[in-house]
């Protein structure tokens, strides 16, 4: 059967997360996705949460509870909501609610099946808790990449048919090449010259700074540095921007809702992230933007995109080969149109919205069964 076919479900997301990035959006571009297929779904986590103020964008339902921690008040709410409510499936995705909502439903006679998502490829403990955790309490598990699901069944035993992995799809068609002199105007930049670019929530490990040492060393004038997002290194990488006298020629952006424009204003996109990655929404959306890219083989990534096909790949935290890689694009614009092309093309195929939608809705709709066959 079809999956747009089966019984609507009845689905929560749990996020303790206070944070915003690639994960939050994943799950409310997840939600706002399988509410038009006609599930009901909403969304629960901090009232302090990014995520909270804005999930009405997305229009997704989201209720406010003390999940933020590990703390039995957590465990007791989240029992109180799912007693009244009584959702068919309930998706997990941080450490702290996965483990709130785990013991919330080990108290409940008839509890709803737990899939939990893992986004990230940071060393996890393996021991007792964490097998118990992935391995019994949840129905099963998804991941955004085969890297991160392999280490699961590796470290964990978990077994294989209870692990899936489904990277984040992205919207082909709100993510296309575009008219980049217009795009620049629109953005208010200056149509003429060259622009490097990366997307990404300004995190340590996302690469900035080594991105900034790189672009230094580049010593080109007629090119800029668009960083587009907002995050805890913001002072960090103003700083080293202020450090290396590049305020005249590198943009910081702040949070953007429309990253779709600034993609199609840039001529090459780099994330030189060396720290846990999935298959990054950034890499997919420059992907079907058509932008030649240099990364990092790190988490997932190496999923996405393969080295001198679709994308170049260097080593992470190595300034040098970063720069020797930005420079051969820069250099050779008929390599950087055939990455782009083959990128496109690969990330319209691969990595479509619909097919993370598709997938989600057979996991989902196989938990709750095997939930209600136990029951």
């Amino acid at each position: 059967m079809n999956a747009r076919n089966r019984q609507p479900l009845r689905i929560v997301h749990t996020e303790a997360s206070c944070g915003w990035g690639g994960q939050e959006i994943r799950i409310l571009e997840e939600a706002r996705g399988l509410i038009a297929r006609g599930h009901d779904v909403s969304l629960l986590c901090p009232p302090e949460a990014r995520i909270f103020s804005e999930a009405s964008r997305f229009g997704v339902p989201a209720d406010a509870l003390a999940i933020g921690r590990k703390r039995p008040a957590g465990v007791l709410a989240l029992r109180r909501w799912v007693e009244q409510q009584r959702p068919d499936v309930i998706n997990t995705h941080s450490s702290t609610d996965s483990w709130l909502a785990g013991l919330a439903c080990a108290t409940l006679t008839h509890p709803p099946a737990i899939v939990r998502t893992r986004h990230i490829s940071a060393p996890i403990a393996v021991n007792a808790a964490s097998r118990w955790l992935y391995g019994q309490s949840a129905r099963h598990v998804v991941t955004t990449g085969e890297a991160l699901r392999q280490t699961l069944i590796d470290k964990l035993k978990l077994p294989p048919a209870c692990v899936t992995s489904i990277p984040t799809g992205i919207d082909t068609e709100r993510f296309t090449p575009g008219d980049k002199p217009a795009a620049r105007r629109a953005l208010g930049l200056a149509a003429a010259g060259h622009y490097l670019g990366i997307v990404a929530t300004l995190r340590s490990w996302k690469g900035h700074l080594y991105l900034l040492d790189a672009f230094a060393a580049l010593d080109l004038p007629d090119w800029r540095l668009l960083m587009v997002g907002e995050g805890p290194m913001r002072d960090n990488i103003a700083a080293k921007i202020d450090e290396l006298r590049l305020g005249d020629r590198v943009l910081l952006t702040g949070q953007r809702n429309d990253p779709e424009h600034w993609l199609r204003a840039l001529d090459v996109f780099c994330l030189p992230s060396y720290a846990n990655e999935g298959v990054p929404q950034a890499v997919i959306q420059a992907m079907l933007s058509g932008l030649p890219i240099v990364t990092t083989p790190v988490g997932a990534i190496l999923e996405a995109v393969t080295d001198g096909e679709t994308a170049l790949i260097v080593k992470p935290r190595d300034v040098a080969t970063l720069e020797q890689a930005l420079r051969r694009l820069i250099a050779d614009p008929a390599l950087s149109n055939r990455l782009g092309e083959a990128a496109r093309a690969r990330a319209v195929e691969r990595f479509s919205r619909e097919r993370m939608l598709d997938g989600m809705e057979t996991i989902f709709h196989s938990a709750v069964r095997g939930s209600r066959d136990e029951s």
